[in-house]
């Protein structure tokens, strides 16, 4: 990916002084645990100000682990209980956290599928769903901005709805004649979609588990990635590559905490926690991300968001 050189005065709106600061848009409570934790975490243990936006509260999630299905909190509130277990988590990461107010879509089963409820987040014009974020951006004046690619790294109709409102927040904000009622014009520097289901990364750690004569959580995965080639070569690259690893194995332990926090969504033994972060250190201590716009100069491969704007 070639990032055009732009000159290095920041846009009207930006400022070079003060803090540094991070904003990640996610749909539901636990994606930001599973989507670049360790990242924010060190972002936020070097003085930088980050914040997650969740899109919707998760209205319409499971129970996914076996051992709270039975406990009456969990039974009787489950939106309430993950608004806890969100505020644990943020804890955990060192991070901000604001809730955009919106209604989980749910994921629709079915053939064909049925349409999403009434009113839910993936239903909304663009404005209406991009306003509170277009808001949020302006008040707290985020230099970089982090979501979901197109696809919404997996297609969760919410996914794909958090990657269009982040776009257009990241592209708005900064015009004053956009969403005149959401606050003076803010202009983000950098945009970035996130790489958590990165197949350089799984295939890194499943054969270095195999390796180890240890079992691999991802062997059915990278079967289904060599299948897809009948000549056995490696399938295409996705669309968006990587341009952007942040090195930050040393906050693995944050991440899983965080993701233990969201109880009612992540098994304690189930496959975020295969690998152990040693190993994970060892193989692949970055997290992965890809540079869709840079409103300054920089050039990629980076290691660092802020390349260009400190």
């Amino acid at each position: 990916m070639s990032i055009p050189a732009q000159p290095s005065v920041a846009p009207k709106g930006s400022s070079s002084g003060g803090r540094l600061r991070l904003l990640a848009v996610h749909a539901h409570p636990d994606d930001e645990s599973s989507k670049g934790a360790a990242t924010m975490a060190s972002y936020a243990a070097a003085g930088v100000d980050v914040m997650v936006a969740t899109c919707t509260g998760g209205e319409r999630g499971d129970i996914l682990n076996a051992e709270v299905a039975s406990v009456p909190h969990a039974l009787r509130d489950l939106p309430g209980l993950r608004r806890l277990e969100m505020a644990d988590a943020a804890k955990e990461l060192g991070v901000a956290h604001r809730w955009l107010g919106f209604v989980d879509s749910g994921l629709p089963q079915g053939d064909p599928l049925p349409p999403l409820p009434f009113g839910s987040f993936a239903t909304l014009p663009l404005e209406r769903a991009a306003a509170p974020l277009v808001r949020l951006v302006r008040e707290f004046q985020p230099h970089v901005i982090i979501s979901y690619d197109e696809n919404g790294g997996y297609p969760h109709p919410d996914h794909i709805m958090a990657h269009k409102v982040a776009v257009e927040a990241y592209n708005a904000a900064g015009d004053a004649e956009s969403y005149p009622e959401a606050g003076e014009p803010w202009t983000p520097l950098k945009l970035y979609f996130d790489r958590a289901f990165n197949p350089e990364r799984f295939r890194a750690l499943h054969f270095a588990l195999e390796e180890a004569g240890l079992q691999s959580p991802y062997a059915a995965r990278i079967a289904a990635w060599q299948e897809a080639d009948a000549e056995g070569h490696q399938p295409p690259m996705p669309v968006h590559r990587t341009t952007t690893q942040i090195d930050c194995g040393d906050f693995f332990e944050h991440r899983d905490r965080a993701l233990l926090a969201h109880r009612t969504q992540i098994e304690p033994n189930g496959f975020f926690f295969a690998v152990s972060p040693d190993m994970q250190r060892k193989v692949w201590p970055w997290e992965d991300y890809t540079l869709v716009d840079a409103r300054v100069e920089t050039s990629v491969p980076e290691t660092d968001f802020f390349a260009g704007i400190r």
